[in-house]
């Protein structure tokens, strides 16, 4: 009997994006994923994870959390808007965004992973 195959909401075009860009973290990235990988906050964290149209930095299924971090990328006004409306529609859609910029990662690091758990807290088990 054939192996049934998977329906999936995501093309497989954006999973084949997001398997990429795990290899291709910035060094600022890369830091905050060696800190909450491998259930280190006691939640599993994804990287680089597709959410329908949009590959979110780090994911907390359990808490439907999204971790992003802003790069100097994220500086211009365009992109400040575009991630403004990626916000928008995410929560919309039941979503939690935080965001940290890379400058903030980079000084304080035990902060934002404290920050990151705290979020993963407050919202584990609250989804449906």
């Amino acid at each position: 009997m054939p192996k049934p195959t998977k329906l999936h909401r995501i093309p497989p075009a954006l999973i084949q994006r997001s398997r990429d860009f795990r290899h291709l973290l910035t060094p600022t990235e890369a830091k905050v994923w060696q800190a909450v990988r491998g259930r280190q906050l006691g939640f599993k964290i994804r990287r680089q994870h597709p959410i329908e149209r949009f590959i979110v930095d780090f994911y907390c299924a359990e808490a439907n959390l999204v971790i992003e971090i802003d790069g100097d990328s994220h500086v211009p006004p365009d992109q400040a808007s575009y991630d403004t409306e990626r916000t928008r529609w995410l929560e919309e859609r039941g979503y939690r965004v935080i965001r940290f910029i890379a400058q903030q990662v980079e000084e304080d690091l035990v902060g934002v992973v404290e920050e990151i758990r705290g979020a993963c807290e407050a919202g584990a088990g609250t989804q449906d």
